[in-house]
């Protein structure tokens, strides 16, 4: 499985930066999330000739029976791009979207309905120059590649074939030379965790607009593996918040990045250091160590410091919807409940009107502390991580460190 691009953002408070005004903390998209989606996924093909380890679509090595066809895909797209601007942007991915023949008719007829298409396929000998070349010229605009290890003998242990991880950093270096926006996507485990300040290194190094983490949903073949604990979780976030004046980061399936982004701004407001925040009271060893080796690595300080990228406040079924290969529509990729088909009901009604996608919107009805957290607007948990550990999308997310203020006084959980 690949992992998404993200294309210049039309929706949020970017611009607020061109403008000379101050960045926000955390961003809100300018729509209304209940009718119109922010960014949409298309999960093209499950076809893939890797076998990644963390991989949620389990994909296979060809195309199954009833994949969207070049028309139907066409369909859909006209339907996300009926939508009242700003539309959603558009990620083609899988699977290896590579595998689909149609791949660069249907990014033309994407980009000429006026939608932002992005591409996120896997490095695998279809990765060529000339298809890149392609794809640009159809009008695609950002591309991602996957970089789950600093060392060969992690990288290519994850993707399930030798020669993955220097094949990467070609198609790194090609993506950039053809003219595409570079992001690089990792997925955090316990194993490969330690390995994060390196790989931010070879992230900035490949120059990479986006450093895209992935905070490992127990689910498909990502079930096998060994995800981070609650109090590591925090500590991983507190130190993607210190080095985001680096390289600009994006999390998925870790939410509370935005509350931790908060909560900083508001200590330092009060002059209050990052690491007497409260719950818990003292980063971990784990923050530390990250803290240590990237000074290492890359100095104390960035050499030209970057204003950090604000989070943007969407979640699963709340400005994020996930089409499979087969037109079935789900609140994202990691969150497998099913709402619906394209090819039965019209994509819109499935995000808008479905019971599961309203209830994701409506963060006063999650349980336990997420439903009480003062933060549960901008965070709400990750969704997807609460049906894999409990099997309610609506529960607790077991793996939040953070206690809510109504939590603490007794008058909510």
């Amino acid at each position: 499985m690949s992992t998404m691009p993200q294309a210049p953002d039309p929706h949020g408070d970017d611009a607020a930066a061109h403008h000379g005004r101050r960045h926000p903390t955390v961003r809100h998209v300018h729509k209304d999330l209940n009718e119109s989606p922010f960014i949409v996924i298309w999960e093209v093909t499950r076809a893939c000739q890797l076998v990644c380890k963390h991989c949620r679509a389990e994909a296979q090595k060809t195309a199954a029976p009833g994949q969207l066809t070049t028309e139907q895909g066409k369909d859909l797209l006209r339907q996300l791009a009926a939508y009242d601007k700003p539309r959603p942007l558009v990620v083609f991915t899988g699977g290896d979207c590579f595998e689909r023949e149609d791949l660069v008719e249907l990014t033309e007829y994407g980009c000429l309905l006026g939608l932002a298409v992005s591409i996120s396929p896997s490095v695998t000998p279809l990765f060529t120059r000339e298809r890149l070349e392609a794809l640009k010229a159809a009008g695609a605009r950002a591309m991602s590649v996957s970089l789950d290890g600093a060392r060969a003998e992690t990288h290519d242990a994850f993707r399930g074939f030798a020669g993955t991880f220097d094949k990467t950093l070609e198609a790194a270096a090609l993506i950039k030379d053809v003219g595409f926006r570079l992001q690089i996507n990792t997925t955090f485990t316990k194993k490969t965790i330690r390995e994060a300040p390196q790989m931010l290194k070879n992230a900035i190094e490949m120059g990479a607009f986006m450093w895209y983490l992935f905070l490992l949903v127990p689910t498909g073949r990502g079930a096998q593996l060994e995800a981070l604990d609650p109090d590591e979780r925090e500590d991983v976030m507190h130190w993607l918040h210190d080095v985001s004046d680096r390289i600009a980061i994006k999390t998925t399936e870790a939410p509370q990045y935005r509350r931790v982004a908060l909560q900083r701004e508001a200590a330092a407001e009060r002059g209050v250091p990052h690491d007497e925040l409260a719950e818990p009271a003292k980063r971990g060893e784990l923050y530390h160590w990250l803290t240590a080796e990237t000074t290492k690595l890359l100095g104390e300080h960035a050499p030209k410091p970057r204003p950090p990228r604000p989070p943007l406040a969407i979640n699963s079924g709340s400005g994020f919807a996930f089409v499979s290969h087969l037109g079935d529509v789900y609140p994202s990729g990691f969150l497998p409940i099913k709402v619906g088909n394209v090819k039965e009901r019209p994509f819109a009604e499935l995000y808008r009107d479905t019971e599961v996608m309203q209830e994701l919107r409506t963060p006063s009805l999650f349980g336990g502390t997420c439903g009480v957290c003062e933060f549960n607007h901008v965070c709400g948990g990750s969704r997807s991580t609460a049906y894999a550990l409990t099997g309610d999308h609506l529960a607790e997310d077991p793996t939040c460190a953070y206690t809510p203020e109504a939590a603490k006084s007794g008058s909510g959980v």
